[in-house]
């Protein structure tokens, strides 16, 4: 009995083909970029200055997704601000904010190793990966917190850019703590502020032009006329999308703000929502950039070979 079933197994595995041990595929190299920042004493690795801007720019308690989607953005917005490292960078909001390492350990104490443990797993999961429109990396702006849709480039700068569209960004007023704020400003320091002598009649007249993102474009009255960002720039304003009254019997203008930055590009708090209903990284920054696409960055692309 044995020697039969010996004789029945043998032609089976004769027949079996051979399957032979598969070599991994080797990744390509990332493209070992250093990134010069201003009052940094010397160049960084770029994924080294990404997870300063992260940790910088966007809460830690973020869900992972959203961190991931700064970091994508963050990296791109270096890469094209510094022509791929060839340019220094400022650390502050004229570019985006990025901090040491010992900034961090002072900003978080006692919670510094979590935090950036957390900081450095989205950097490292999205290593490389920059923003696309066609060939071309984009100038990934991005701001805090919308007022249910972000801005068009067309309206923030005159520019009609096509990854930087109008999109809905709904869910933030749940998550952002300053979705909406209310101000109130002496008539004199309103006056001062816009080196203006408004009276009564002047506010009784004003017009807020407003576009299709519901932010005011256009502040007209009497002898007046300002563009909203010059506005929202000259008074402080958290964004372009305000309200204003004027109360006649204590000479107090209120001003009430929706949203917190320039609105054009990713919402950080709107990637925050996003997030939390289940969106990957991808995703949410794919829908804020209209029309885009992610791409790694290896050591065989253009961009690196331009790179010091």
């Amino acid at each position: 009995m044995c020697a039969i079933l010996l004789l029945f197994f043998i032609p089976l595995l004769l027949l079996k083909p051979t399957k032979l041990a598969e070599k991994p595929q080797e990744e390509a190299a990332l493209c070992p970029i250093d990134i010069t920042v201003s009052g940094v004493d010397k160049p960084l690795p770029l994924e080294t200055y990404v997870q300063g801007v992260v940790a910088s720019e966007m809460p830690v308690s973020f869900h992972e997704e959203a961190l991931k989607a700064q970091a994508i953005a963050a990296r791109t917005y270096a890469l094209r601000q510094t022509d791929n490292g060839q340019k220094p960078i400022a650390a502050d909001v004229s570019a985006q904010v990025f901090s040491t390492e010992a900034d961090r350990k002072k900003k978080w104490g006692k919670d510094f190793t979590r935090n950036e443990q957390k900081i450095s797993a989205a950097v490292e999961a999205t290593a490389g990966e920059v923003v696309v429109y066609g060939e071309e990396m984009i100038s990934a702006m991005f701001f805090s917190t919308s007022n249910g849709k972000t801005e068009t480039a067309q309206n923030f700068s005159g520019s009609d850019i096509p990854y930087l569209q109008s999109v809905e960004s709904p869910g933030e007023e749940d998550v952002a703590p300053s979705y909406e704020e209310k101000m109130e400003m002496p008539l004199n320091k309103w006056n001062e502020a816009l080196g203006v002598n408004w009276n009564e009649e002047m506010f009784g007249s004003l017009q807020l032009v407003r576009n299709s993102t519901g932010r005011v474009q256009k502040v007209m009255t009497t002898g007046f006329e300002a563009t909203g960002r010059d506005i929202r720039e000259q008074l402080g304003l958290r964004s372009t999308d305000f309200d204003i009254a004027f109360d006649v019997t204590n000479n107090i203008v209120h001003i009430t703000t929706l949203g917190y930055g320039h609105g054009v590009g990713m919402s950080q708090y709107g990637a925050e929502a996003f997030a939390q209903e289940g969106w990957a990284a991808e995703e949410i920054v794919k829908h804020y950039y209209t029309g885009t696409e992610i791409k790694k960055i290896t050591n065989s692309d253009p961009q690196c070979l331009k790179a010091p």
